[in-house]
């Protein structure tokens, strides 16, 4: 072909569609521009309204998204392309994509239920998708934990919602369960006595509801005692452990004994 037949076409094209290009080339830039300032604005507003966390952040993403998706469509009409074969198009590459994809979308209804239902909120401590950790963000696809022990856990929604969902600090006080055994031969009242006084003095412990002190068990080896104290939930962890050592210390020095587990072995000689 010509040389000169070409740059004349390419001069044609250019002239007939150089301001088409431009103009869906400034509605992208613009509409996304527009698309996540309206996103940060309604953020915004729905902090003012003391809206969770949470929810403001799934919102945020929604709108942004839904957003880009009307001015991809604008940009493509400002080409000259029929948008409504581009519907159709779309639908049926969204369905195919949709069947490929059954897990994600799966995530994805997961990911609407905990934002609206709200069994917890970023910050809470949760026991759920087999991972129990703090709440760090909640986004469409996947929950975000982060460990006692600070490994981040990036699990699918759709894990977190199959099973159990355990709010650990949903309450502000919660119930210590704790066992203790002592022998048959030890005095069960002056054990009491020892668990009463030990958490009668510590003032993160509850009056009300009053703690409770029982003989649980007759095991084999051992009389065993619930002692169940009620704390304030930021406190849980922390009278757990004086606990279990003030009350093993107390009991060592009033000479009651905490039996373990042993065996006895017996040998029979056999005359031959």
């Amino acid at each position: 072909m010509d040389v000169q037949a070409i740059l004349t076409q390419l001069t044609e094209f250019i002239a007939n569609y150089a301001w088409n290009i431009l103009g869906s080339i400034l509605i992208f830039i613009i509409g996304k521009w527009l698309a996540r300032k309206s996103a940060s604005l309604l953020g915004k507003l729905l902090k003012k309204q003391n809206i969770d966390e949470t929810l403001i952040r799934f919102l945020d993403n929604i709108t942004y998204y839904a957003l880009m998706v009307v001015v991809l469509m604008a940009a493509a009409d400002e080409l000259g392309i029929d948008t409504s074969s581009f519907l159709a198009i779309f639908g049926a590459a969204g369905l195919a994509v949709g069947l490929a994809l059954k897990d994600s979308l799966g995530n994805f209804a997961s990911g609407v239920m905990l934002v609206f239902f709200r069994p917890f909120k970023i910050g809470d401590v949760v026991s759920a998708g087999g991972v129990t950790g703090k709440i760090e963000a909640i986004s469409i696809f996947n929950t975000i934990f982060l460990t006692p022990d600070n490994q981040r856990m990036i699990v699918p929604n759709g894990q977190v919602t199959a099973g159990v969902i355990t709010n650990i600090n949903a309450n502000p006080t919660r119930r210590l369960d704790l066992v203790f055994g002592i022998g048959y031969e030890d005095n069960i009242l002056t054990a009491k006595a020892i668990f009463k006084n030990i958490l009668e003095a510590d003032p993160r412990i509850l009056e009300d509801p009053a703690p409770l002190i029982v003989v649980s068990e007759l095991a084999d080896s051992s009389v065993n005692f619930f002692v169940r104290p009620w704390v304030n939930t930021p406190d849980y962890w922390d009278v757990k452990f004086d606990l279990t050592e003030k009350i093993k210390i107390a009991l060592d020095e009033a000479g009651i004994s905490i039996p373990y587990p042993q065996s006895d072995i017996h040998l029979h000689q056999v005359e031959k």
